[in-house]
């Protein structure tokens, strides 16, 4: 097996070269490039970059949505021996300057006028960088290159000084950065190797049975490795086609479009959904709803019935065909053989809730530090609520605190400058430590009940894992979002964010007049109603993992406030600082 980059790169323009590799919507209509165009246009951006003076081992800081400039450029960097290092593209200048300096950038590639001007803000304390290139648009500053003008470049520059370049890599070599997202603190940049890339993309690839007739939609930030292994290294080991959605917002509109035959949600996209369908659902007339209803039922039956190998519901074919069909094909999920979640924790609700529709969710658990997944789960093996079993050909183990451990070819390489944080990730024996807690039952499928250092210690000495009374209180319907409170405290709070979709809904049930979310966050009786579905939810639970008060938020927490990692994980950090008022008053 192609054990670099550029080798299995090049495999996969023999087989498929003709193929369509990328799709992206220009001027009303869908628009392809083959195997062979992206290849080739990859090479001319390398080439681009040797003209430009860049190194080996220095870095390329790439800042845009996703695009096909943004796959060639970084692919081009690790075609020269260089650190393509993304960034988030809600990423304050400040945070561009930190990557760009850290990584030793002498290339910058930025998306537009907007990102390249973010680069120009710090660009006197980046004393590597040697030149900022515009993927879209003619640049606004004299000092910007564009796309075309990259190209130009690249044509002054022989093919036998990048194939140079691209002999003189090992297996063993670095080839990109992966910034974590920083919930706490600077973010620590993962060397990740050819072999760590090429490894992981095969043994998905294998274990899932994926060919070059899968379609997916690209529409998560590209600076974080799950993105990488679905738009980038998965269908470059196997020569399927990516389709860049136009926007995050327009990700519906893509999969009706696409009609992918694989996609990855995060949680929140999962929840969104669900949110959507829900009001849909609520607004529906009597027959519907119970149509409906009767559907669900058996369709949670049936996909329990599954997963312990046993018969389906005899109905299940009808309900198939008048509900669960329907639901599909209007999601663009029809030809979906498989519907992934990942990189944060999600609740068991949303779980049942698509399940419920014939529309089993696979969870898929990992971090940056072992190429994305550790663990998977078979379409045909798999169990609601858990993260699925070890990778084929690597190991994972719970640590005697708890903590999970993986080791094997996906493991990086250590934290680029940060010898520290790499002797505390990785042992003497090769493990690398997750910083996740967590079981593994007897079947081998791993759970994750919480982050290490977010478990809450109550003053009682109580460890609390909040990250499974979150998942429980977002079962409340109109609950979007929840952060329980409770360190070093007498009892558990909750701030709570509610769900727009279900609000007026909720607010008629609840005998309230409040018609948005504002109006429901400060209505008595809303929260009344609120705090009774809480009170069934606390008769669930021990005493000391209770919610004894709660907050409601008038308003979201969200990315460009800061509450969210650009993957949609909490900041808890920023949450406790942000409302802290209002923390302060629950512990009054």
């Amino acid at each position: 097996m192609a054990k670099r980059v550029h080798e299995v790169f090049e495999t996969t323009v023999r087989k498929y070269g003709h193929q369509v590799a990328l799709r992206t919507r220009k001027n009303g209509r869908w628009e392809g490039k083959t195997w062979r165009a992206y290849h080739d246009e990859t090479r001319q951006v390398a080439k681009g970059f040797l003209r430009l003076g860049l190194e080996p081992k220095k870095g390329v800081s790439i800042i845009g949505y996703n695009c096909p400039e943004w796959l060639e450029a970084d692919v081009a960097a690790v075609f020269c021996g260089a650190y393509p290092a993304g960034i988030y593209t809600t990423n304050s200048a400040e945070q561009v300057r930190y990557i760009a300096h850290h990584s030793e950038s002498q290339i910058a590639v930025a998306e537009d006028a907007v990102q390249a001007k973010k680069f120009l803000e710090v660009r006197d304390d980046l004393p590597h960088l040697l030149a900022i290139v515009q993927m879209h648009g003619k640049p606004e500053d004299e000092r910007v290159l564009s796309w075309e003008q990259l190209l130009a470049l690249g044509k002054e520059v022989s093919d036998d000084a990048l194939d140079e370049r691209l002999a003189a890599q090992k297996d063993s070599d670095v080839c990109t950065l992966i910034y974590t997202s920083g919930t706490t603190g600077d973010p620590k940049a993962v060397m990740i190797t050819h072999e760590n890339i090429t490894w992981t993309a095969a043994s998905l690839v294998d274990t899932l049975g994926f060919s070059s007739d899968e379609q997916t939609v690209s529409y998560l930030p590209l600076s974080h490795i799950a993105e990488q292994m679905l738009t980038v290294h998965g269908p470059m080991m196997m020569g399927s086609t990516v389709t860049f959605a136009e926007s995050i917002e327009k990700l519906p509109d893509a999969l009706r479009d696409v009609r992918p035959t694989c996609f990855l949600g995060v949680p929140r996209v999962w929840e969104k959904m669900q949110a959507k369908m829900q009001a849909g659902l609520a607004a529906a007339p009597p027959l519907r709803k119970r149509l409906a209803g009767w559907a669900r039922d058996v369709g949670l039956r049936a996909g329990y019935a599954d997963q312990k190998k046993e018969r389906r519901p005899a109905l299940y074919p009808l309900a198939d065909k008048l509900v669960f069909s329907k639901v599909r094909e209007r999601l663009g999920l029809d030809r979906a053989r498989i519907c992934v979640t990942s990189a944060a924790p999600i609740s068991r609700d949303t779980l049942e809730f698509f399940l419920s529709f014939g529309i089993p969710i696979l969870e898929v658990y990992g971090m940056s530090e072992c190429t994305g997944p550790a663990t998977y789960s078979p379409p045909d093996n798999y169990r609601t609520g858990k993260a699925g079993v070890v990778l084929p050909g690597a190991e994972i183990k719970i640590a005697e605190d708890g903590e999970v451990c993986m080791r094997g070819p996906h493991v990086f390489k250590g934290y680029l400058k940060d010898p520290e944080s790499t002797k505390n990730a990785l042992d003497s024996e090769g493990w690398l430590h997750s910083g996740d807690i967590g079981t593994i039952d007897k079947d081998g499928f791993l759970q994750i009940t919480d982050r290490k250092k977010d478990l809450l210690i109550t003053a009682g000495g109580e460890n609390i894992a909040p990250q499974v009374l979150e998942g429980l209180l977002k079962g409340i319907p109109v609950i979007a979002q929840a952060v329980v409170l409770g360190d070093r405290q007498k009892y558990l709070a909750a701030l709570l964010t509610l769900d727009p979709e279900r609000v007026v809904e909720e607010a008629q049930v609840a005998g309230s007049p409040a018609r948005s979310v504002h109006e429901a966050a400060t209505c008595t009786v809303f929260r009344t109603h609120v705090e009774r579905q809480i009170d069934v939810l606390n008769g669930k639970l021990a005493r000391v993992q209770t919610i004894k008060k709660f907050a409601l938020i008038p308003g979201e927490f969200s990315i460009d406030g800061g509450e969210l990692t650009p993957t949609m994980k909490i900041r808890r950090k920023v949450v406790n600082e942000k409302y802290k008022v209002e923390i302060a008053a629950l512990y009054e």
